[in-house]
């Protein structure tokens, strides 16, 4: 599909409130070459930056990317990028290509400008891969971090907007249950909340309030791969989503747990945060 009728295809569906619960038809794969590096387009700012937890009790890495072009007074929104259980911080950007992807879509305009934190997952003070199963850290480890201390950091020293609808969270497998079991639990902070090819653990009840979540969410992405080992729990998930009357989008992609689709769910949600409904 070629990039313009892509980028109306995307915009019918962002614009369409609220947002169908079954997504109406299958949205189409990022065109060719996305996840490319061009030349002669204006390039975000990546950096890798260094916190100090007081939840873990130790300094930490986040990067994070500014989108090109930011006004210098401007405040912007801002997206939390969780990765997943093989990997850290460097994984989006290293293996996602996600500041690629960004650079390439700012420059066809069609992202609303913001500001994207890509944290390490695994709340222990080694930040070492493997520790703390799906929920990364161990129980509330991750969210802690997340929330009192990465957040905090991130709104004072960044020009980001500080309200809940300024706000998305999202991930990929253990990344992907962490963003859902987090966001889900903390609608008063994020209005924008998505999972691709999530690690449920055993699908738990995330919503137990269906017009509440519907009153508060602005997206809830639901997405797997249809060769995905996780789709099974993902599809659990989207259908205690409609029985609820949860609206949200459920994307099934072509392929298994594999980088390709993660950055596909990424060159497809980006575009849908941050807009204003009509």
């Amino acid at each position: 599909m070629k990039p313009l009728m892509l980028g109306l295809a995307i915009a019918a569906l962002v614009l369409t409130a609220p947002l169908m619960a079954q997504t109406p038809g299958k949205l189409p794969a990022a065109p060719k070459g996305f996840d490319k590096k061009r030349d002669n387009i204006p390039r975000g700012k990546v950096e890798t930056i260094e916190y100090d937890s007081k939840s873990v009790g130790a300094k930490r890495k986040m990067v994070i990317y500014t989108a090109p072009g930011l006004e210098a007074k401007a405040k912007v929104p801002v997206f939390y990028l969780l990765h997943g259980a093989g990997d850290d911080e460097t994984g989006w950007k290293n293996k996602g290509s996600a500041d690629i992807i960004l650079d390439n879509l700012y420059a066809d305009k069609k992202l609303v400008p913001m500001i994207v934190v890509m944290p390490n997952g695994f709340a222990n003070k080694g930040g070492g891969k493997g520790k703390g199963g799906g929920k990364g850290g161990g129980g509330d480890a991750f969210e802690n971090d997340l929330l009192k201390d990465i957040k905090p950091y991130v709104e004072s020293h960044y020009p980001v907007k500080s309200d809940r609808e300024s706000r998305a969270l999202a991930g990929l497998s253990m990344g992907g249950g962490q963003a859902l079991r987090i966001g889900l639990k903390n609608m008063d902070q994020f209005a924008w909340v998505g999972g691709f090819s999530s690690a449920l653990g055993g699908n738990p009840e995330l919503i137990k309030d269906g017009p509440d979540a519907t009153k508060k969410l602005r997206l809830l992405w639901v997405s797997c791969g249809d060769t995905d080992g996780l789709m099974k729990g993902s599809e659990a998930f989207h259908v205690s989503l409609d029985k609820l009357k949860v609206p949200h989008v459920w994307h099934i992609d072509s392929g298994g747990h594999t980088w390709p689709v993660w950055k596909n769910d990424l060159y497809l949600i980006s575009q849908m945060l941050f807009r204003d409904k009509k």
